[in-house]
């Protein structure tokens, strides 16, 4: 079994809590999508990023100084959103960081994909950025299978906990062999299920801490999740989607 999740815009520098294991698997693409981005000048970059002077004076000046081998962060401490924060790698065991090095991968538009102790060097690049590199029009493109055929590599059965701009790299090349079970964190309203955005970057966090603390390469022990209010839901689940419900407040 192997969880897919999302990157973080957001990325910080640590290399003394914990050590890298190890390089990303596609290190050499990574290191053509930088030189890509070397040859775009600050409002090419800034149009790229889609972000204020502040975050775009930043990331330049990251790109023109970046090295992909020296002064690198485990990428499992290098994210800094919401669902790392509920992930909490920080307090988890050192079984339980073992198991997100075997069963996490993390989906990244400029690495590719990530196992948690691959070390990394802070980025701006999501995937949905329409940046023409090598004959691609897109990162999409850019990527084709390669990340999707990285993992089913290593599993026929991968937990979606991504969202949907890095799941769809995944799922889109999902072999007729695999399972891909995608999971819905929401909230019953109108006949409807609404899912909130923070609320699901904190669910899909606290997920991933669920599944290292029970040790399990078994897919149903997601059913026993009952954190910040989340219940499974049979009745609204599907055999490859499963629904966690909360009550909605009023």
């Amino acid at each position: 079994m192997r969880i897919i999740i999302s990157p973080a815009k957001k990325m910080n520098v640590d290399t003394d809590s914990l050590p890298c294991r190890g390089l990303p698997r596609f290190l050499d693409r990574a290191e053509i999508l930088l030189e890509r981005l070397r040859e775009l000048d600050y409002e090419e970059l800034k149009a790229l990023w889609k972000c204020n002077d502040k975050l775009a004076r930043l990331n330049a000046d990251r790109v023109a100084d970046m090295d992909l081998y020296r002064q690198l962060t485990p990428a499992i401490l290098s994210y800094e959103g919401i669902q790392y924060r509920y992930m909490a790698p920080g307090v988890l065991s050192d079984t339980e960081l073992d198991y997100l090095q075997e069963h996490l991968r993390i989906l990244s538009g400029f690495y590719g994909v990530l196992r948690p102790f691959d070390g990394v060097t802070p980025y701006r690049l999501e995937m949905q950025a329409k940046l023409e590199v090598c004959g691609a029009k897109n990162l999409y493109s850019y990527w084709n299978s390669l990340i999707a055929d990285s993992i089913f590599r290593e599993t026929d059965l991968v937990v979606n906990l991504a969202s949907a701009e890095y799941g769809v790299c995944v799922s889109h090349y999902c072999p007729p062999e695999a399972r891909m079970i995608a999971c819905i964190f929401g909230e019953k309203a109108g006949g409807r299920i609404l899912e909130k955005g923070t609320l699901c970057k904190m669910a899909r966090g606290e997920m991933v801490r669920f599944l290292a603390e029970a040790d399990s390469d078994n897919p149903e022990a997601m059913k026993g999740f009952d954190r910040l209010g989340y219940r499974f839901a049979p009745e609204e689940s599907g055999v490859d989607t499963w629904v966690f419900l909360r009550e909605a407040v009023k």
